[in-house]
């Protein structure tokens, strides 16, 4: 992860071509005050609906405007939840099967916050945040759309 400018909270919101260390993301959002953390990791997977040997995927962004709209997510859930510390971080480029591709986690001093807080962050990234997916298998290609998923 690429250090990013801090946010009014000290959150972490990345978007970056370097692998995703999850010690780092659970080292952004540990504070002595909260007695849970949620993490969620995205990987790379080796199918997709209809589609056997998926070999990799392409992540690309808007750049400019992704971390924005990150940041806008994050918000939104820390006016939610009475979360602490919050990460969301996005990888772009070409990614292996079994890489982490995304990592949000919250800190709370409850766990049921916590929950809350990391599925809203992983559920509207995905649906919000200007980045796409194209997936490669032997024989083709193809650009994703979260919201028009086949199968």
């Amino acid at each position: 992860m690429a250090p990013q400018p801090a946010t009014p909270h000290d959150d972490e919101i990345a978007v970056t071509t370097d692998p995703i260390d999850p010690a780092l993301v659970l080292a952004a959002v540990s504070d002595p005050s909260c007695g849970a953390v949620v993490m969620f990791l995205g990987t790379v997977r080796d199918h997709s609906p209809g589609i056997e040997g998926v070999t990799h995927l392409e992540y690309e962004s808007y750049e400019g405007v992704v971390e924005e709209r990150i940041a806008e997510i994050v918000a939104e859930a820390r006016s939610r939840w009475p979360v602490s510390r919050v990460a969301a971080v996005h990888r772009i480029g070409e990614l292996g099967v079994g890489e982490i591709s995304v990592a949000v986690a919250a800190s709370s001093p409850h766990r049921a916050d916590a929950f809350e807080a990391a599925r809203y962050l992983i559920d509207e990234l995905k649906q919000r945040a200007p980045i796409w997916k194209k997936e490669h298998w032997p024989g083709g290609a193809e650009w994703v759309r979260e919201d028009r998923r086949r199968g």
